[in-house]
C-alpha cells in the first residue's frame, strides 16, 4: 500500500523516541501489504479500531495511536494524526475535516 506520508511518522518519533520502532514495524508491515478490507487489515493488526471512516492502530502496546484514512480500491494510506495516549483520548483529532462519524 502506498502510505501518505511516513514525515508525519518521522516528525512524531522525533519528539517521540520510543514510538520509533514501533511506528516503523507498523509502516513496514503496511506498505509491504495490499488490504483489500478492514478485515484484511485485522489478520496483520488484530487490535486496529475503526472509528468512524478512521482506522486508529495502537502504537507500542498502546502506549501512542496512528489516525489514518484508508482507501482500500485505490491501496493509498493517508496518516492523519500521530498521538500520544493521552492526547488521543482529548479527543480533538475528531475536528479533522476528513472525520466522520457514522
Amino acid at each position: 500500500m502506498r502510505i501518505i506520508s511516513r514525515k508525519t511518522l518521522r516528525e512524531f518519533w522525533e519528539k517521540h523516541p520510543t514510538a520509533q520502532t514501533g511506528l516503523i514495524l507498523w509502516y513496514t508491515r503496511v506498505f509491504n501489504s495490499e488490504f483489500q478490507s478492514f478485515i484484511d487489515l485485522r489478520q496483520v493488526f488484530p487490535s486496529a479500531d475503526l472509528v468512524g471512516n478512521f482506522t486508529v492502530f495502537n502504537i507500542n502496546g498502546n502506549n501512542y495511536r496512528l489516525i489514518t484514512y484508508i482507501d482500500y480500491q485505490y491501496q493509498i494510506v493517508f496518516i492523519r494524526a500521530v498521538f500520544t495516549h493521552a492526547e488521543y483520548d482529548k479527543e480533538n483529532w475528531k475536528n479533522d475535516d476528513w472525520f466522520e462519524n457514522s
